[in-house]
């Protein structure tokens, strides 16, 4: 299975349902992938169509399946409000080596709450096989 590097470019979202009535909410990300978890930046007052164009790496090994990004208001002094989240599949960009932005459904209680962008990118880790010494020849190649 799968071993190496996974680079995520979160690009943006689009039509998330609002949490602040009276003003634009301040969303951002946080990305989970097996035990690892990072935060975007926060996309202050961007409303219901946030950009952020940044990128995340994470180590991948036999376990990661799936990208699951979770979609959060931040909102000073009070808990931050879930907008929805999307769960993004790994088995695709593990054979393709990448995936272009994609849209995925952002989803909160099972209801549609708008979509995110994301650009998916494979790195497998170099195994060299110990069993089979590499083959030097002084710099010589034996030709057939």
């Amino acid at each position: 299975m799968a071993q190496g590097t996974l680079e995520v470019l979160l690009v943006g979202a689009k039509g998330l349902e609002n949490t602040d009535y009276l003003c634009n909410m301040d969303p951002y990300a946080v990305l989970k992938c097996t035990s690892q978890e990072q935060k975007s930046t926060v996309a202050s007052g961007k409303g219901s169509d946030p950009e952020w164009n940044e990128t995340f790496v994470f180590t991948v090994s036999e376990n990661a399946t799936e990208l699951v990004i979770k979609l959060l208001d931040s909102d000073g002094g009070t808990d931050d409000d879930s907008v929805g989240e999307a769960t993004i599949p790994l088995d695709g960009v593990y054979t393709e080596g990448s995936i272009p932005p994609t849209v995925y459904n952002v989803v909160k209680d099972e209801e549609y709450r708008g979509e995110i962008k994301i650009g998916l990118t494979f790195t497998p880790e170099e195994t060299r096989n110990e069993d089979q010494p590499e083959e030097n020849y002084g710099g010589w190649n034996q030709s057939s």
